[in-house]
């Protein structure tokens, strides 16, 4: 059956099976050591459930499931997970509030696994100055990547500046010549493509961008950005924004009658998604990059990690769309947080977790790419070097080459 994404959602979702009365530890615990107890580990989240691009709410739908299966399988270490996701509508202000509530009111050991660039860059200072981790959360910008001024900060995501350069030496493989337009969104993630796409083609730059136009995450159409993209006389059109904007941007291509190269960010490049909305038959050619299984490609029917992650939604998400990305990352980060708290032992102190947090190494989580394992350190936190290129045949994603390092 398939995910609804217009329903109502709850403006927060707990993930906690238990179903004994709270208990006080009989050992004193430390400042560290909130939301630990004998028999509970309590994590908080922020993901989106309502707002414009509600469309991705199975990110967070994934980690709450996720970790009730874990629960239903006994906990890790002897604790069941209470973990509290809580609804960001994509929106800052709304971030602020909900991760306040975690930390003052509910108590977090940690926050693990948010959903969003924007989002998580409005709770990076005051999460640091808590001590309070912020782990596994999706956002590819560079500016989370900072051991020595936030190193409570730990994301999980190919960088942003990394995905930008790697079209830039598709392009210029490919399409020496391209006279490149490039829409985007106006916040660290928009901005991080469009700076790893400059960076990538070095002194062609200024010669082959002929036009950049960025938008608010809140405006209700691209049109107009397209269709001045189009008169600067590009040839090739590249979208770094979210799904909804991007399935706009193709769609409003085709109406044009204009038939460039185009590229979407990974971030977009969902089947369900993006390409669906846009209508596929707009689509044949558009190039992208993943590093993570799509559970509805052929290519992967048969793919261990793939065949546990369907019995997983089939049991867990059972109005899941297996064409619906969305919930691959959350699925991946919530299998990482479920790996360090492992490796956290009966040590469950923000330290130690922050310590097993940073020195991943060769980490495979079941839905990344064959060959992509996770790895990072207490002085880089990038911990994704690899993905591949991409190519929609019209009824699936077709990877160009195998992994390639970033």
């Amino acid at each position: 059956m398939r995910l609804s994404i217009t329903r109502r959602r709850a403006l927060a979702v707990t993930a906690s099976a238990l179903a004994t009365p709270f208990l006080l530890s009989r050992q004193a615990r430390s400042a560290n050591d909130e939301g630990i107890t004998d028999i509970e580990i309590k994590l908080g989240s922020t993901a989106t459930y309502s707002g414009p691009v509600s469309a991705i709410a199975s990110y967070g739908e994934a980690q709450v499931a996720y970790f009730k299966m874990i629960n239903d399988r006994g906990g890790i270490n002897g604790r069941k997970i209470n973990f509290i996701s809580l609804d960001n509508a994509f929106s800052p202000p709304k971030t602020i509030e909900q991760t306040r509530r975690l930390v003052e009111s509910d108590g977090v050991f940690a926050v693990a696994g948010a959903l969003g660039t924007p989002t998580n860059a409005a709770v990076q200072k005051y999460l640091n100055s808590k001590k309070v981790p912020n782990l596994f959360f999706t956002s590819g910008s560079e500016r989370f990547n900072d051991p020595t001024n936030y190193p409570w900060i730990v994301p999980l995501y190919p960088s942003y500046v990394a995905q930008g350069a790697i079209y830039a030496r598709f392009l210029l493989a490919t399409k020496p010549n391209a006279k490149v337009g490039v829409l985007y969104e106006n916040d660290d993630l928009g901005r991080d493509y469009l700076r790893g796409l400059k960076q990538g083609l070095g002194d062609k730059a200024s010669t082959m961008i002929v036009a950049e136009k960025s938008h608010e995450t809140t405006d209700p159409t691209i049109d107009s950005a397209v269709i001045s993209i189009q008169a600067a006389g590009a040839d090739t059109f590249l979208q770094f924004t979210n799904q909804r904007y991007a399935a706009q941007g193709i769609r409003k291509a085709a109406a044009s009658g204009w038939k460039p190269l185009q590229i979407i960010c990974s971030n977009a490049a969902s089947i369900g998604q993006t390409l669906v909305p846009a209508g596929v038959e707009n689509c044949k050619g558009i190039v992208s990059a993943r590093w993570e299984k799509a559970p509805s490609d052929p290519a992967f029917a048969g793919d261990p990690g793939v065949q546990e992650f369907k019995r997983f939604a089939s049991q867990y998400m059972p109005r899941y769309s297996l064409d619906d990305l969305n919930a691959i990352p959350g699925y991946n980060c919530a299998c990482a947080i479920a790996e360090v708290l492992k490796r956290c032992g009966d040590e469950l102190t923000r330290d130690n977790l922050l310590k097993q947090a940073t020195s991943l190494k060769d980490l495979a989580l079941p839905m990344l790419l064959n060959g992509i394992k996770v790895s990072n350190s207490s002085t880089d936190y990038a911990a994704f070097h690899a993905m591949e290129l991409i190519q929609f045949d019209g009824e699936k994603w077709v990877g160009q080459g195998g992994v390639i390092q970033i």
